[in-house]
């Protein structure tokens, strides 16, 4: 599956280096033709500036669908082209050279958002999440709450929507870590262990609407 008009990329120099710690540019697919994928120039997302391709340097590149699943290939830059804005132009990868991830691999964007939890039959509070994604998320909240890693937390998510609607998912997760932030606060990370299909869509909807926004900006 190849990436669409609009969707967000990201690049990795090659030779190949570690992923974990290799610049990681951010971009949008501006056109589509028979042999290439058209790109926006992207921004470096650690030093937060553009990066210029060459034709002849190579990437590796990779993109996330609706379903939150990880597909990359290795490609060329091919062309540069100035029109309006410069776009450039890498190898159009043949279907088998796409990697698809086994496991689900979600897009995790910085997110404010209202969190309501319950642990237990007498604990429950509201904490403000710091990212979310669709496997997961971390929120801040007072230290007076116990939370350890293992604990089985029940959550609602209210999450608001470009076009102003509302929405919110529902959902179980487990805390795994919790680091001292201030002085009487905790973050908190969690995974999701269960969530339904639907609500879990509402998610990966509002992330990718988020990072379609953070692009524009």
């Amino acid at each position: 599956m190849l990436p669409k008009i609009n969707q967000t990329t990201f690049l990795q120099p090659l030779p190949d280096q570690d992923p974990e710690t290799a610049s990681t540019l951010r971009s949008r697919v501006a056109d589509l033709d028979d042999k290439s994928i058209w790109l926006e120039i992207p921004l470096d997302e650690k030093t937060r500036r553009y990066h210029r391709p060459q034709v002849g340097e190579q990437f590796r590149l990779f993109y996330f669908t609706q379903e939150g699943v990880k597909h990359l290939f290795n490609t060329t830059v091919t062309g540069v082209k100035k029109d309006t804005v410069t776009i450039f132009s890498v190898r159009k990868p043949v279907p088998e050279d796409i990697q698809r991830e086994q496991r689900r691999s979600f897009l995790r964007v910085e997110a404010q958002l209202e969190l309501a939890v319950r642990m237990g039959d007498k604990v429950r509070f509201t904490a403000i999440t710091d990212d979310v994604g669709g496997g997961g998320l971390s929120f801040r909240t007072d230290r007076k709450w116990p939370m350890v890693p293992g604990a089985a937390l029940s959550c609602w998510l209210l999450l608001n929507y470009k076009n102003g609607n509302l929405a919110h998912a529902k959902f179980d997760g487990e805390v795994v870590r919790v680091m001292p932030v201030e002085p009487d606060k905790h973050l908190v990370m969690m995974r999701f262990q269960d969530i339904q299909d639907a609500e879990q869509q509402k998610i990966i909807r509002y992330c990718f609407e988020r990072q379609l926004d953070k692009h524009k900006g």
